[in-house]
């Protein structure tokens, strides 16, 4: 999506410190425009940044590959057969291609094929000739760099089993130990020791010297003062991603990496690059399948092979990953020239980042980012190409990182946040204390979340990365993009008052969905929430004041006037397809899981996945309708003849799926084909319905609290994370006011308060309450029905699509996240309290709203 406003980045030629953005002249491609446009067609439209966490394949690996395993029979490498001994051959040349690469031999170096670094990483800790603290003797030392990767830290597990000492040593104190010494030792002390340190860190992109290897294993630079042998251990896997590594010219004893950050595929496959003179110290415990050259069953009786490789390789290898790995080689030597012209192309783009991103200030002269580096992006030497930074606002204050990266998707720009996986150098760039980072995980904070504030203090960062794919145009995405969103001017954000009250403020429009206009999938309520068919009956019975039985259900009132005046219901929605469009009624019946059918259905791809509008935006133009006397939902698209799907299967006859809503397994049933053709030809790619099981629970993780007995657990449908979503008028029109406010060159199109509720795809819409009241509440009763608030909705980029159109326009999410601080909340949601679903239960527009407020009494 293009960006419209700030200002435009620097042109790449008038940055004289940066080199070209090109690969090898003379290469096949002249240019890595042509390069995207060939080999990474699947990219268009997209900014991809997060090349130190997955780079990507080139088409030209992948089809040869292909097309190596159609033309030939690779069997298992540990038979004697024909196909079996193509396939070992296949392998040894690939080891050969390995060392080749890093400029080594096989007299010098051995491969041992792994899952990846990180189980390379284990196997250095587990097969390292430690010597335990005795009386005697202080033991073997396990050193490791703080700015090291998890999987190196969490080695010291096994080190401490085997009572070896581990000393976390910080970058300052390596730097500044040479000629320290490695203390007094005879000639015949030959204690191991082993330090580890990374090429590149993962979370910074600095460079630590490869000349720190053989200072360390001579002595002239020691980790700790002690008296012993010290080995070294490389971690390469973020370094050879973007730079060559010359194993002729600097000899670690283990280098650990993974193929995925190299070629992109294939993933789940990596190597620990062992050097011959250490591998026979390595010790051997389990033994698996291929590594015995004879043993006993009954008797401790078993001789390892003599090839270390085959040894420590246990189980059949990944022989069909490996040999995708030749071709990966292959591409990327004709694609690019080699890792000395990547590497350059990769600085480059990083070093013109850098350089633009620095020089970015609000019209205060504050910074509008803080860039975590130990190195000024002067060469390749000192630094990869990684940017890690936080965002700040005007006064200095970070923006947290899971707003930015939710802002960036809004620009199909992909990038990094967190930690990386790096806690050490986070700590240290970040100024967290091991006290503070305790505290984080007292409040709820684990790796990997979105909780990015925490008491005023940053809890990650930002990280972007650059591969041999990236173009100058990927960077000035970028730059565009931060402009855009953190360096506008006062007069696009209007100081609106806090409330929207008073007669004539802004009236609601009183038009509104019709019971045709739409509709949301999600499995039906299980057992009593999806009921059977005698329940369905139950609902239809006449009941509360109804003299008829109710079909499809009459036209909504409409969204009501915009005084506050009495507080009550004026819509309600539910959503039987997840992620599809609303169908609104006014008076629905309620059952365990929420209303009725509300996202009881859900769309999947063709490997299960569930499909949501931010992969697919076009969601929003399914239509269902729910008929609760016909027991059938019809569903409608444009161009489309309307479709029918009944409200209950036989679940005897329906074979049950796994799927996963949220992290939640569920059991499911697909809906059948004749549906599955018909959301196959509207998407263009294969689809299916599916519904939740109705003999399946799904407990929530909020719980609705004090009004449930001890041990009991709110039952969901598909839903994201409660039974209900509530949405406050009042709340909606202040959004509207600072969105149409921003309309000072009247580019911008005008948000209608009809819009903005769509876009919030709430259950219950009420009016009556003072704009974002309802984050105050602790329950609410509407009618005869009690709800305790779990909690505000935390809303992602689904909010900036248009639910009419399909069409996303970023400034919803945008000014939301303004007007809101660094949490994008919109809505609270909801969860009944234990329900008597004998009689009938409904939920009805123009029902009394009586909220409670926390620690007081009703509002």
């Amino acid at each position: 999506m293009a960006v419209e406003r700030g200002p435009e980045p620097p042109a790449f030629q008038h940055h004289p410190e940066a080199s070209a953005p090109r690969l090898a002249q003379g290469y096949r491609l002249r240019s890595t425009s042509e390069l995207r446009d060939l080999e990474f067609s699947r990219l268009a439209g997209t900014v991809y940044l997060d090349h130190a966490g997955a780079t990507l394949f080139p088409q030209r690996q992948l089809t040869n590959f292909t097309k190596d395993l159609m033309e030939n029979v690779y069997g298992n490498p540990h038979s004697q057969n024909i196909t079996s001994k193509l396939t070992h051959d296949t392998v040894e040349q690939v080891r050969y291609r390995i060392l080749t690469h890093f400029h080594t031999t096989p007299e010098d170096y051995i491969v041992i094929f792994t899952s990846g670094s990180t189980a390379a990483l284990r196997l250095v800790a587990e097969a390292f000739p430690w010597v335990s603290q005795a009386p005697e003797n202080g033991g073997s030392h396990f050193c490791y760099l703080t700015d090291n990767h998890t999987s190196v830290v969490g080695m010291r597990k096994v080190a401490a089993a085997m009572n070896v000492t581990s000393i976390p040593v910080k970058p300052e104190d390596m730097w500044s130990a040479e000629d320290r010494g490695a203390g007094a030792c005879d000639p015949d002390c030959q204690l191991p020791h082993l330090f580890c340190y990374p090429a590149q860190s993962n979370f910074s992109g600095t460079r630590y010297p490869l000349s720190w290897i053989e200072e360390v294993k001579s002595g002239r630079r020691s980790p700790v003062n002690v008296p012993g042998r010290w080995f070294v251990l490389l971690d390469a896997a973020s370094y050879v991603s973007t730079s060559p590594l010359d194993l002729s010219a600097h000899q670690p004893d283990f280098v650990p990496i993974s193929f995925y950050k190299i070629f992109g595929l294939p993933t789940g496959l990596g190597a620990l690059l062992v050097s011959k003179h250490v591998a026979p110290l390595l010790r051997k415990g389990y033994f698996g399948g291929g590594t015995a050259a004879a043993y006993l069953a009954g008797d401790d009786f078993y001789i390892p092979r003599p090839s270390v490789a085959e040894r420590f390789e246990d189980g059949t290898i990944s022989f069909l990953d490996i040999i995708a790995l030749k071709h990966g080689f292959d591409a990327l030597e004709y694609l690019t020239g080699g890792m000395e012209n990547i590497q350059r192309h990769t600085f480059a783009l990083a070093q013109y980042t850098h350089s633009a991103l620095s020089s970015l200030s609000y019209p205060n002269g504050a910074p509008v980012v803080r860039i975590y580096s130990d190195s000024e992006f002067s060469s390749p030497d000192v630094q990869g190409p990684i940017i890690n930074f936080n965002v700040l606002d005007d006064g200095g204050n970070i923006i947290g990182y899971s707003q930015v990266d939710k802002m960036a998707s809004l620009y199909n720009i992909y990038l990094r946040t967190g930690c990386f996986c790096n806690l050490g150098a986070c700590q240290r760039h970040l100024g967290l204390s091991d006290e503070m980072v305790k505290k984080h995980f007292q409040a709820g904070h684990v790796c990997g979340d979105d909780v990015d504030i925490i008491d005023g203090r940053p809890t990650g960062s930002v990280r972007v990365s650059f591969g041999y794919m990236s173009t100058l145009e990927d960077a000035q995405a970028f730059l565009r993009f931060i402009s855009a969103i953190y360096l506008r001017s006062p007069a696009d954000q209007p100081d609106l008052q806090a409330g929207t009250s008073g007669a004539g403020a802004l009236s609601l429009e009183s038009d509104c969905h019709s019971p045709q206009e739409g509709a949301r999938a999600d499995p039906a309520d299980r057992s009593e929430a999806c009921p059977d068919a005698d329940t369905v009956d139950l609902y239809l019975s006449p009941s509360e004041g109804s003299g008829s039985r109710q079909a499809l259900p009459e036209k909504a009132a409409g969204i009501l006037n915009g005084d506050l005046g009495s507080h009550i219901v004026t819509n309600i929605y539910l959503y039987p397809i997840k992620s599809c469009a609303a169908f609104e009624v006014t008076k629905w019946p309620v059952g365990s899981k929420g209303l009725l059918y509300d996202r009881s259905w859900m769309i999947v791809n063709h490997n299960g996945v569930c499909l949501s509008q931010k992969q697919e935006p076009r969601l929003c133009l399914i239509q269902p309708f729910i008929d609760l006397q016909q027991r059938i939902m019809v569903i409608k698209a444009k161009g489309m003849d309307p479709i029918e799907v009944p409200l209950e299967e036989n679940s005897e006859r329906a074979q049950i799926h796994q799927s996963r809503v949220c992290a939640d397994r569920v059991n499911t049933y697909d809906c059948g084909e004749n549906i599955s053709r018909w959301l196959s030809q509207f998407f263009g790619r294969p689809c299916h319905l599916i519904k939740q099981s109705p003999d399946f629970q799904r407990n929530a993780r909020k719980t609705p609290g004090k009004g449930q007995p001890p041990g009991t657990a709110a039952t969901l449908s598909l839903v994201n994370e409660a039974q209900y979503l509530l949405v406050n008028t009042s709340s909606v029109l202040e959004l509207q006011q600072r969105l149409n406010a921003s309309d000072e060159h009247g580019k911008e199109e005008s948000f209608s308060v009809k819009d903005l509720v769509s876009r919030f795809r709430a259950n219950i819409i009420t009016k009556g309450a003072r704009p974002f009241e309802e984050e105050e509440w602790d329950e609410v009763s509407v009618g005869s029905l009690h709800f305790q608030v779990v909690g505000p909705c935390h809303r992602c980029q689904m909010i900036c699509i248009d639910q009419q159109t399909g069409q996303r326009n970023q400034d919803v999410f945008q000014k939301l996240s303004e007007s809101r601080g660094r949490k994008v909340n919109f809505g609270v949601y909801l969860m009944h309290e234990s329900l008597d679903l004998s009689s009938p239960r409904f939920l009805s527009v123009g029902s009394e709203v009586l909220p409670v407020l926390k620690e007081c009494g009703v509002s």
